[in-house]
């Protein structure tokens, strides 16, 4: 979904692939070792990874919208993106996967500390986006891209609370957002 954001969001044409098709799930195979996705194949390179995939993008098919601005906007950009990536989906998933398993097998300890990462993350974006339209300030960016899957399952899995109303808000701004919508 971050990397479709950043495709759309630029109109860059690309080609999906569709994993349900056997030749491109034996092409992953091939192309990424864990057989991961997304995978971009540009003029015959490789790149994986998502925040990598989007850099790639930006540097050799630039768009109307600068996913990693110049400066310090772009660490910030780096920094949120990491944020939403690693503190919001992944405790998210920690919640989602638990409920996936077998009763005798889950970890309620395990779920409850994600529980508390969630909550904590949710209180340190409300004040982050305080004043706020993106998630580094005016620009759409990277972080965005990031941002709009994690918040949109992390709300599903552990809600954002009613009392954080700048994170409920942008929750709602990027989703509407029409590269995000789409």
């Amino acid at each position: 979904q971050k990397v479709l954001i950043a495709l759309y969001a630029n109109a860059t044409p690309f080609e999906y692939r569709n994993l349900e098709d056997p030749t491109a799930n034996a092409e992953l195979t091939t192309l990424s070792p864990l057989k991961r996705f997304p995978v971009l194949v540009d003029s015959g390179r490789t790149s994986l990874e998502s925040s990598t995939i989007i850099e790639h993008l930006q540097l050799h098919h630039p768009g109307p919208v600068r996913m990693l601005p110049e400066g310090d906007a772009g660490i910030e950009a780096r920094m949120l993106d990491r944020i939403f990536d690693n503190d919001v989906m992944t405790p998210m998933q920690k919640i989602v996967l638990d409920t996936l398993r077998p009763e005798a097998g889950r970890d309620a300890h395990g779920v409850a500390q994600a529980r508390g990462l969630l909550g904590s993350i949710y209180a340190w974006l409300d004040q982050h986006l305080e004043n706020r339209t993106w998630a580094t300030g005016d620009a759409f960016t990277l972080a965005d891209c990031a941002a709009a899957p994690s918040l949109f399952y992390a709300d599903w899995a552990h809600e954002i609370p009613h009392n954080h109303a700048n994170l409920r808000a942008y929750r709602a701004r990027v989703l509407a957002h029409p590269p995000v919508a789409r």
